[in-house]
């Protein structure tokens, strides 16, 4: 099996994110933010790098080349356009419906010579044997073209139909999925994955990755510890929803959605 193209066409991406559990959708982000997006994150990750603040990404990745820039939602009020794009929503809503939470908005950037990462699915919490549905969804945005060379994301193809973890000894071979920067990448929970290795002299590739999940998981990302006040205070409705300051169900303050 191979993984889907990129395309332009958002029904046509609906269809492959249904069949392949992954589509790649082509000019998503507009330039002017695109740049603006790209500019943030990489003086983030210099900053992180210049400081010592930098964490490693669960074991991952095999050496410091790939740089892991945690709650980046907290570091530029620029990564709150990334949320509340529409054509993300209408595709993560296809996968999680509504209302579904953000368990942590990240950045990944490969370095050069970075080695490969650890093949894993991101539903590793939820107990085996798991459900039939997805229980979530990354939404990565492509802030430089991703190529095989510069270490983009590889993927199984039809990995999410076994509906469990890579074990060892599983025969798997990941397939890049390159896209142009400005593109969207959606996949669903259950499909192995991981960080290609960057074979290039002297090129860092970024993407920043949204992982969304059912609503009646906790998030990854403490947002209620970690999250700038700002963004809370002018959230709109929705990301209130997504970063689980407004609820119905669970989470309630005396019975009540917190306001």
């Amino acid at each position: 099996m191979d993984l889907p193209e990129p395309t332009d066409d958002l029904d046509r991406a609906e269809r492959d994110l249904r069949e392949h559990g992954i589509c790649a959708l082509t000019g998503v982000l507009d330039p002017d933010l695109s740049v603006r997006v790209r500019n943030d994150l990489y003086a983030a990750a210099d900053d992180d790098r210049r400081t010592g603040r930098e964490v490693p990404g669960f074991g991952l990745d095999a050496d410091r080349s790939n740089q892991r820039v945690w709650n980046v939602l907290s570091r530029s009020p620029v990564f709150v356009e990334l949320l509340e794009d529409p054509t993300a929503s209408h595709l993560l809503r296809s996968v999680l419906g509504w209302p579904m939470l953000l368990g942590n908005l990240s950045a990944n950037i490969t370095g050069p010579g970075g080695a490969r990462g650890a093949l894993h699915a991101d539903q590793i919490f939820v107990p085996e044997p798991w459900p039939a549905d997805p229980q979530g969804a990354n939404a990565a945005w492509a802030l430089d073209d991703l190529t095989t060379a510069n270490g983009c994301t590889c993927f199984v193809p039809g990995s999410h139909r076994r509906n469990r973890s890579p074990r060892p000894g599983d025969v798997a071979e990941a397939v890049p999925m390159e896209a142009p920067s400005g593109s969207l990448i959606v996949f669903e929970s259950r499909l192995w994955h991981r960080t290609g290795a960057n074979t290039t002299i002297d090129e860092r590739r970024a993407a920043v990755f949204g992982w969304y999940t059912r609503p009646i998981y906790r998030t990854q990302e403490n947002w209620f510890l970690s999250l700038d006040p700002s963004i809370r205070q002018f959230a709109s409705d929705d990301l209130l929803v997504l970063l689980g300051y407004r609820t119905a169900g669970l989470g309630l303050v005396n019975g009540l959605s917190p306001a």
